[in-house]
């Protein structure tokens, strides 16, 4: 999480977006960088609203403006998977190796999710709270030419964003029945992915 104070803006960062980069890029201007713990630094809408924005509304007397990404689904579960094959999680619960694509995504639409396919969800993160506080500037993460010219001009700046953090660019298969079974049971990120303008224009 990154927050702007003079431009009144936070930066909510959903796991597997490419915040790294984002924070890499813009940590210089940022007036509060939070990197740790992994449930600070990748605080959903409704941890930012219990703790966060309290403490810039009542304490420092301003409302801040929010700013995520969101991926689509499959790729963000692909991300996911090729993230747990790293050697370095070899033996561990969380680890996905020699797993297949189809493999994780049957057990992480499981209501009891195994540790390697608890990864949470977007539209968990992103949900709105009841008192009104949700993301005000919401992106496609493959919209990258619209995500980051409304950076430029929000923060004033002409930096550019690499890719950090980056998994393999190994093509992961997802089989038609699989792939036809996510959709239908996570249609609610899908259908949130799909109403998210697209602003490289």
């Amino acid at each position: 999480m990154l927050v702007f104070w003079n431009e009144k803006l936070v930066l909510l960062s959903v796991p597997k977006t490419g915040t790294t980069a984002i924070e890499a890029a813009l940590k210089s201007k940022a007036s509060m960088i939070i990197s740790d713990p992994p449930e600070l630094k990748h605080a959903p809408v409704y941890r930012y609203n219990r703790f966060f924005r309290p403490m810039f509304e009542k304490a420092c007397k301003a409302e801040m403006e929010t700013f995520a990404m969101m991926r689509e689904p499959i790729s963000w579960l692909g991300s996911w998977f090729k993230y747990r094959q790293r050697p370095f999680l070899d033996g561990q619960p969380k680890s996905t190796a020699g797993m297949s694509f189809d493999d994780f995504v049957l057990a992480y639409m499981k209501g009891d999710k195994p540790p390697f396919a608890n990864v949470g969800s977007q539209v968990r993160f992103l949900e709105p709270r009841p008192n009104g506080t949700k993301v005000d500037h919401l992106f496609r993460y493959e919209d990258n030419a619209g995500w980051s010219r409304f950076l430029k001009q929000r923060l004033d700046t002409d930096v550019e964003f690499d890719r950090l953090n980056v998994s393999s660019t190994e093509k992961l298969i997802l089989s038609p029945n699989v792939e036809d079974r996510f959709r239908r049971k996570m249609s609610d990120e899908f259908d949130l992915w799909n109403n998210i303008p697209i602003r490289a224009q």
